[in-house]
């Protein structure tokens, strides 16, 4: 099937950003048609495009370029970046911009990440359905007289910009840093150049490698941090941090080698945001733990709670002025990155508490975790509505519960609270339980999931 097929078309674009496997639903038939879709709909005069380290992502990016170009803008090919170097160049220059990546999907997949100008997202109710709509219909010949295709390299502006933002002093800390192969394996070592003497960096998987030898990029699932988990304790670090494919989400390894939650991260940087700026406004998606917005009112901010997703994180920062948000998936977003999301940004803000504190990373987070939290758990079922009213209809009569749909449903008590809500694309339910310890978490938990799994989808 052609890839400007409006059946395929319509598969590839969702509700953030486009995303299919190479060539079969994406290829540089659609990425081009896509840079000339995009420059029309924006009406971007100049666009800025950088891409991964995907063995298809070069020839995807150069398509896109040409279409732009043809379609009379100029563009600006950054080459090799993560999806925050992106950010940055869209921000610092001023222009909309095109990111070539899957992020953490398997080798086969690959995507294009879209940007206005100031790294404002396009999503499927800014701007990207219409896209969609543009490149599925019959090609017309520009009238406008082609654009220019220039080089540009950003990348040591990005590092200084960041370091700037974020800097690292205090005591030396030794640092094992896992790229899986990504772009981090780019950026990392430019910024930590920056950074100097406080850190002593120990590099895993810094080839750039779009196959995946080691493992997926994909750290939140916890298979794709034994690795460092090993290597942080085998090398006596301080730290262990770890990046997806395209770098913009980051997860830490405590000096034990355990998992830290992004809940815990998120109240880390939040009380150093309103350190410098109090009374701040601090976003947070519903999924992170209750102590986020506690510990953001004891310092004296306001916390602003949204549904799960970065269109929904970024708006209600401009909409409010929030200097910081947080999401339970690895993401955070800082209003002095032009609000977008950087995996390195965190990692140098969580640097820069370690090296300031003379506690072992493990001590100095018990400050920023008060309770105790499921992760996602995913289960398939057959019917997810049907499902979720009759996990509403077990739940919401509980003594003392409230209960809200802001995102899927939320059942909140004293002692813990669920959300299910389902995923977009798939006959999924995601589960989400927080309690006042492990045994009271543990046993919502494992009730709720019975529940959910007594619907389950049969083979």
């Amino acid at each position: 099937m052609s890839t400007t097929d409006p059946t395929n078309t319509h598969a590839v674009f969702k509700a953030y950003d486009v995303r299919g496997t190479v060539p079969d639903q994406l290829d540089e038939q659609l990425a081009q048609r896509t840079g000339g879709a995009f420059v029309s709909v924006v009406g971007a005069a100049t666009v800025v495009v950088g891409h991964d380290m995907r063995p298809s992502s070069p020839g995807l990016a150069a398509a896109f370029a040409r279409g732009a170009a043809d379609a009379g803008a100029d563009v600006l090919v950054i080459g090799l970046a993560s999806t925050d170097q992106l950010y940055f160049a869209s921000g610092r220059l001023g222009h909309p911009g095109a990111m070539f990546t899957a992020s953490h999907n398997p080798a086969r997949y690959n995507g294009i990440k879209l940007c206005r100008s100031g790294a404002v997202p396009i999503g499927g109710d800014s701007g990207l359905y219409e896209i969609r709509d543009a490149v599925s219909r019959p090609e017309q010949a520009s009238t406008r007289t082609p654009g220019q295709i220039s080089q540009r390299d950003v990348l040591e502006a990005y590092a200084a910009h960041l370091v700037k933002l974020a800097p690292v002093r205090g005591r030396r800390l030794k640092v094992v840093v896992d790229a899986g192969n990504g772009m981090a394996g780019l950026t990392a070592p430019v910024v930590f150049e920056r950074i100097g003497h406080a850190v002593e960096l120990v590099p895993m998987y810094f080839e750039l490698d779009g196959t995946f030898p080691h493992h997926e990029a994909n750290p939140i699932e916890p298979e794709n941090l034994v690795d460092l988990q090993k290597c942080v304790v085998a090398e006596n670090a301080d730290i262990g941090l770890a990046f997806d494919g395209d770098a913009d989400r980051c997860f830490v390894v405590d000096e034990l080698g355990r998992a830290v939650s992004p809940s815990t991260l998120t109240a880390l940087i939040a009380a150093r945001a309103l350190a410098d700026e109090p009374g701040a406004t601090v976003i947070h998606n519903l999924i992170t733990s209750r102590y986020v917005p506690e510990l953001v009112r004891e310092l004296g901010g306001t916390p602003v709670r949204t549904r799960v997703g970065h269109s929904f994180i970024k708006a209600t920062m401009a909409e409010t002025d929030a200097v910081f948000g947080g999401e339970h998936s690895g993401h955070f977003y800082f209003r002095d990155f032009w609000r977008a999301d950087s995996g390195m940004l965190a990692a140098l803000h969580t640097l820069g508490a370690l090296a300031d504190s003379d506690r072992p990373l493990s001590e100095l987070l018990e400050t920023y975790t008060r309770y105790r939290l499921s992760g996602e758990v995913n289960s398939a079922v057959a019917d997810p509505e049907g499902t979720l009213a009759a996990v509403e209809a077990a739940y919401a009569g509980t003594s003392g519960a409230t209960v809200d749909h802001l995102d899927g449903l939320t059942v909140s008590t004293d002692d813990w609270w669920i959300n299910v809500r389902p995923s977009n694309t798939e006959p999924l339910l995601r589960l989400n339980v927080e309690g006042t310890d492990e045994a009271t978490m543990t046993r919502v938990r494992d009730d709720v999931l019975a529940l959910i799994r007594s619907k389950k989808e049969t083979p």
